[in-house]
């Protein structure tokens, strides 16, 4: 029998595993990819794990790939992340997320006065900015707002 401080989450033969991920992000990382208790394949996740540079969180994602949009979203809550995508058991390919340098349709403006908050049909546009020490700052285009902190909690 192993000992308790060997279990690791079970490997998974095809999918993704996205690392590194800010802690405390995890459940935010889900909500982006659409993930919730009716999904078929197999979803693990480690919350606080111990990492290299501190804490980090952990998805596994059996049977899926991601595409550009959604790690454009993740990027966003988490710069740092890797994207591992799992064939045969194998990785057969590490990534770390880009930022992208501007978002358009994927974050709501917080400033309840901009034009792409009324009922006009206009997509809010961001440029995204990041400094030194790694904190993501989006820039609204329309109004020039600036939003700093709780961007997935005004992801669309």
């Amino acid at each position: 029998m192993k000992d308790k401080r060997d279990l690791k989450i079970q490997a998974i033969e095809e999918g993704t595993v996205i690392d590194h991920i800010k802690a405390g992000q995890a459940l935010n990382v889900l909500r982006i990819l659409g993930i919730s208790s009716g999904c078929k394949g197999t979803v693990s996740f480690v919350m606080n794990a111990p990492g290299s540079g501190g804490r980090k969180d952990v998805v596994k994602i059996e049977g899926r790939e991601l595409n550009v949009a959604e790690l454009n979203r993740i990027a966003l809550i988490s710069p740092k992340a890797t994207i591992n995508i799992i064939r045969d058991f194998e990785v057969v390919q590490k990534n770390m997320v880009v930022l992208p340098s501007y978002v358009e349709g994927v974050v709501r403006c917080t400033n309840s006065n901009c034009i792409s908050n009324s009922s006009e049909p206009i997509k809010s546009k961001f440029s995204v900015l990041q400094s030194e020490d790694g904190v993501v700052t989006l820039r609204c285009l329309y109004c020039e707002h600036v939003i700093s902190e709780n961007i997935a909690e005004n992801l669309l």
